[in-house]
């Protein structure tokens, strides 16, 4: 059914539904848990390479490793290289303070709870 035409980011069809892809009607068909776990695999797939490519993210243990990948995860890698205070501080393995910017900042206050485990987690070096 390509006679749509495809297109990459949603857009409101002809009667104003929230739309993808080549037509997909995400209001009344939304998507399969297959289909979620197939964009989640590719989401991760990109946040493993670009989490490969900061230098410090080797050195840390793995706990922060995943605070910083669910960060890139949520923010985005544009969004994530504008906490340029947070990864100065990671740089240097100064958790400390890398966990009190990440509340000196918006992400923070919208995230909230999940905002407020990774911090613990940036601290403590311990997922709960």
């Amino acid at each position: 059914m390509d006679a749509e035409g495809y297109r990459s980011h949603p857009y409101r069809c002809t009667a104003n539904k929230l739309t993808i892809g080549y037509g997909r009607n995400l209001e009344d068909n939304g998507i399969s848990r297959e289909e979620g776990k197939f964009l989640l695999a590719n989401d991760l797939a990109d946040v493993a390479l670009y989490t490969a490519g900061i230098d410090y993210f080797d050195r840390l243990d793995p706990v922060r490793q995943l605070v910083v990948s669910d960060m890139v995860y949520n923010l985005g890698a544009v969004r994530f290289g504008w906490f340029r205070k947070f990864n100065a501080a990671l740089a240097i393995g100064d958790y400390t303070l890398a966990a009190h910017e990440m509340m000196d900042s918006k992400w923070y206050t919208q995230v909230g709870r999940r905002a407020k485990k990774l911090r613990e987690a940036m601290i403590t070096g311990i997922w709960k």
